[in-house]
């Protein structure tokens, strides 16, 4: 076979190994944050940044739910990099967003940040003051979730089918996960442009 037909059969078996509870269980987080009036705040690097801004951007617009990306915010983000250290970026970003107990820290990383292994330690601190004050987490993450998956309260493990692609897999199922959650009917309050529109 070829690498597209591996890479599309890999597909399947990721979309088929997804633990369904797992997203029902997210859903039913949001809406709880949504109730009580709390915001999100989408973290993630590399591609896990990019997806943070479109999903900022679903989750304001379809779900009503008031949300941000820190790296939105190139100048206080750099800022605080330069000055603090990348570390503390994203905590120190949240401090000064007077994060609460209402609101809900959605991660999108690959491995979930490890501070044994000094990867995405800027998430793992992020992590650890939203638990301490009682802010609920949230996650889509890849390989075994890392820290994120082990301080959630909801969170989606992509499987691992292939380790030559974890990365590609897990980024791309990140976007297919929180367009399932912010179109979820529980969730959803505005109808997408395209679906308005009436077909001839």
């Amino acid at each position: 076979m070829s690498y597209t037909d591996d890479y599309m059969e890999e597909v399947k078996l990721v979309a088929a190994g997804i633990d369904r509870s797992s997203v029902e269980k997210m859903v039913d987080i949001i809406l709880d944050i949504r109730t009580n009036r709390g915001r999100l705040f989408f973290l993630g690097v590399g591609g896990g940044a990019g997806n943070a801004s479109h999903a900022v951007n679903d989750f304001r617009k379809i779900a009503g739910i008031e949300s941000y990306s820190p790296c939105d915010n190139a100048s206080e983000l750099t800022a605080r990099i330069n000055d603090d250290g990348w570390e503390s970026a994203f905590v120190e970003l949240l401090r000064g967003s007077k994060l609460n107990n209402k609101d809900g820290v959605f991660v999108f990383s690959v491995g979930g940040g490890n501070q044994e292994k000094n990867v995405s330690v800027n998430l793992v601190r992020a992590l650890e003051y939203a638990k301490s004050i009682g802010t609920k987490v949230l996650g889509i993450v890849g390989r075994d979730g890392g820290y994120a998956a082990k301080v959630a309260d909801g969170c989606v493990i992509i499987p691992t089918v292939n380790v030559s692609t974890v990365t590609p897999h897990t980024e791309s199922f990140q976007a297919v996960i929180w367009h399932l959650i912010v179109s979820h009917p529980r969730l959803r309050l505005s109808e997408m442009k395209w679906e308005s529109l009436k077909t001839k």
